[in-house]
């Protein structure tokens, strides 16, 4: 996705911290006030995934309602660090605060009963102490999950029916949300292999331990299309701008993730999306309607149309959409059962028959 904003950038040499935001022309310049805010994970709003489909929501909430907005990039990755992001927001009058992924869980439990006043909205997670002991969700907190095993079993299912005999899975961080997508993604071209009665589907799975874009990530896609994997799932923010160089060069395919990527190179072929934009501008849209359901965990799927594949941009040879709308409408109507995260420690343990699993690394 092209890059949503062009945000002026302020220095905060205090917190060390990164915040850019991005107002309405008719708000004042010199104004710290942002009602919205939305505070990164590791990533960037400009991730083309994750963080830019949570911006995206914000953001056209925002300008639709003309309230004042901004996102804040933490300097780390510890729970410390992201609390100090949220705080300033707090600071500047941040009413409301995305949080977006399942590394703010620890952050929002503990800022959760020391601000009522604030509103949080967890994307991928939800609260929890740091001993894993206490779930509890006070009443200005919304946690939204997805069914990410579901996106991926799609995702997986249509290369398969489309002539993808060797095919990748390359994860950013061992996340929950991300291994749904992995494990569901095995789960689909194993259905669609024994359907098409073929024996030879085979599929890489590793985690590169980063969602950022690094000669690393590229290196690594490079060796895998090089050694005959014709299709690799990028899943993990800016990873897949790496594989997306790699697939160029090596003539390969790509399936993006969490938000239409076709836009961003002619090697995606499809993307496991969530519909991140459309579940943050809903909470945003209860908050000021005063239909807010704090205190509860939601988690969307297909039954929801959260979940599933861009097919008017997807770039498949025969499968098609009916053939998609069939088996989404067997996922929605719960006809398929799915493995997640909690229910294999590794890949290649997900007792699949028609798919061979190589987990590397």
């Amino acid at each position: 996705m092209r890059k949503m904003v062009s945000a002026l950038c302020i220095c905060l040499s205090l917190f060390s911290l990164t915040a850019c935001g991005s107002k309405k022309s008719n708000d004042s310049s010199n104004s710290n006030s942002n009602e919205l805010v939305l505070v990164t994970d590791t990533g960037s709003v400009d991730d083309k995934s994750f963080n830019q489909g949570c911006w995206t929501g914000v953001e056209t909430f925002a300008k639709a309602n003309k309230k004042t907005y901004k996102y804040y990039k933490p300097t780390g990755k510890s729970t410390d660090e992201f609390k100090t992001a949220m705080e300033l927001a707090i600071k500047g009058g941040a009413k409301t605060i995305v949080c977006s992924g399942f590394l703010f869980e620890v952050a929002v439990f503990d800022l959760q009963t020391k601000y009522p006043d604030t509103n949080f909205i967890l994307v991928d997670g939800a609260p929890h102490d740091a001993a894993e002991k206490d779930y509890t969700i006070a009443k200005n907190v919304v946690s939204i999950t997805f069914a990410e095993q579901e996106a991926g079993y799609l995702a997986g299912y249509a290369a398969v029916k489309d002539g993808y005999t060797k095919l990748g899975f390359l994860g950013g961080m061992a996340l929950p949300a991300v291994v749904r997508y992995g494990y569901g993604f095995i789960q689909g071209a194993d259905v669609a292999a024994k359907e098409l009665g073929v024996k030879d589907v085979e599929i890489k799975y590793n985690y590169t331990g980063t969602f950022d874009a690094s000669p690393e990530v590229q290196t690594l896609a490079s060796s895998w299309y090089n050694a005959g994997t014709e299709a690799i799932f990028a899943c993990g923010g800016s990873i897949g701008n790496s594989i997306m160089a790699a697939a160029n060069t090596a003539g390969k395919k790509v399936i993006g993730v969490d938000v239409d990527q076709s836009v961003e190179s002619d090697t995606v072929i499809t993307s496991a999306m969530k519909q991140l934009q459309t579940a943050v501008e809903a909470q945003l849209t209860a908050i000021y309607e005063n239909k807010f359901d704090g205190g509860k965990a939601i988690v969307l799927g297909a039954k929801d149309d959260a979940v599933g594949l861009p097919m008017e941009t997807s770039k498949f040879t025969t499968f098609t959409k009916d053939d998609y709308e069939k088996v989404f409408a067997d996922l929605k109507a719960g006809k398929i059962s799915l493995k997640v995260n909690t229910d294999a420690k590794t890949a290649d343990m997900l007792g699949v028959e028609n798919v061979k699993v190589n987990v590397i690394g």
